[in-house]
């Protein structure tokens, strides 16, 4: 969670709520950390700011769902698996973000790409699902809607836009970086995490050589706790560890929120009704030539 407190909360809430009368949500991350957030406080502020749609992540939701739900909340839960987004729907969440094994941040432990996840939770899931990891522009919204999702959601990417309230650095470093660049950390920790390779994360994976299987989270500490002032503000791109898809192998601009998603749906458009319109065309065709009856293009 980027507000250290609640009351930091309520005060992010109140501003963003003076800049638009539109809806607009907030995320609860549940992570196994240092020292355990006060989430009761966090709610409060949730929920006193009149927000009604919270994304959850990491650990499940469940505790806290009667009073989200008591305060007309819908939840969407972050999930990792099928089996994990069927849980979240069995526990009364509203939709799910479905988080392929590109995502930056945790992945799980399971390693499913998003062209089997989504599919797959398509296949099982009664409430909407929004695909998650590897995300970044018009092609992702396609392909995510084709899989079966109601649509997408994205996290690096937007940090690589002007409005992100992130060091320069920051963003001109997703900018330079592949999809080749980011790696898994924590593994044997079984709290798994894909972040942009630098000195700090090197550090980190030559402890985890070292120490193998008996790991343990307090063994990198200074890897991974306070990073994220350092790199987001001070724009010290070496501290450690920080979130980080393989979607950053696409990410080739700096634009505004709003050139992003005006670009975004003008090319999904163009996508449908020019390239996949073609494709409808051709496939009609190699029917036709085929001889096959209507219905069958196996």
């Amino acid at each position: 969670m980027t507000q250290k407190t609640p009351e930091l909360l309520a005060k992010e809430i109140a501003r963003c709520r003076d800049m638009t009368d539109k809806p607009f949500g907030v995320n609860l991350t549940f992570l196994p950390s240092f020292t355990a957030p006060p989430y009761p406080e966090y709610i409060a502020a949730i929920k006193e700011g009149g927000v009604k749609v919270v994304e959850t992540a990491g650990r499940s939701p469940e505790q806290y769902m009667p009073e989200l739900k008591a305060a007309g909340i819908k939840v969407i839960h972050e999930c990792t698996s099928v089996r994990h987004s069927l849980k979240a729907e069995k526990i009364g969440c509203d939709a799910v973000s479905v988080d392929g094994f590109e995502c930056g941040g945790h992945p799980g432990e399971d390693d499913i790409p998003n062209m089997i996840l989504l599919p797959r939770a398509a296949d099982e899931l009664k409430i909407p699902f929004v695909a998650s990891g590897g995300m970044a522009d018009a092609r992702s919204l396609v392909a995510a809607l084709s899989m079966g999702a109601a649509g997408m959601n994205m996290g690096t990417r937007f940090i690589a836009t002007k409005e992100a309230p992130v060091h320069a650095n920051v963003k001109q470093a997703l900018v330079e970086a592949t999809e080749l660049d980011t790696v898994l950390v924590m593994r044997a920790a079984r709290n798994t995490e894909r972040v942009l390779r630098n000195k700090g994360v090197d550090q980190l994976l030559e402890i985890e050589r070292e120490k193998g299987g008996k790991l343990k989270i307090e063994d990198i500490h200074e890897q991974v706790a306070g990073v994220y002032p350092k790199v987001m503000i001070d724009g010290d791109m070496d501290a450690g560890a920080w979130s980080c898809g393989m979607v950053v192998g696409v990410i080739n601009d700096i634009p505004t929120v709003k050139e992003l998603i005006d670009r975004i749906m003008t090319e999904s458009e163009q996508i449908i009704r020019k390239r996949l319109t073609a494709s409808l065309t051709r496939l009609c065709q190699m029917r036709q030539r085929a001889r096959l009856p209507d219905g069958d293009i196996s």
